[in-house]
């Protein structure tokens, strides 16, 4: 089995915050993260897509359309926007990685799996900062 890996990158601002605790709370809680005025991070995306290769290309999957796919489904609707409130997919969700990346998975799988013909979309892996990731395999 192999795996192919495709790394974009946007930027995005986001407050971690749960309307039903005090403000002390949220900032117990979730520290700079609940700043009242937003924050932000250059985030990266790595798209993992597990398969074999396509006895015609030799591609397990064509990484352009792979990036295409993955800039028109998901780059473009979070790039320089709010997660909280830019974000139809995001709103009423706390905008923490875990949920972001999940939101993504279910955009991403089906869309993956229709132009990789011997495999299938295998992981998420979602850098907020450089030693801040999550993995996410799917449900």
């Amino acid at each position: 089995m192999i795996h192919v890996c495709r790394k974009e990158h946007f930027n995005a601002a986001h407050k971690l915050w749960n309307p039903n605790w005090s403000e002390e709370k949220n900032k117990e809680v979730f520290g700079p993260c609940a700043n009242v005025n937003w924050h932000g991070h250059n985030f990266e995306l790595i798209v993992t897509v597990k398969g074999l290769p396509d006895p015609e290309t030799g591609f397990v999957v064509d990484l352009k359309q792979l990036s295409n796919l993955i800039r028109r489904l998901v780059i473009d609707q979070v790039d320089h926007k709010n997660l909280n409130m830019d974000v139809p997919f995001m709103l009423g969700k706390m905008a923490s990685c875990e949920n972001l990346v999940m939101e993504f998975w279910k955009i991403l799988e089906p869309e993956v799996n229709k132009i990789v013909p011997h495999g299938s979309l295998y992981k998420l892996t979602l850098y907020e900062t450089p030693r801040n990731f999550v993995e996410y395999y799917g449900e």
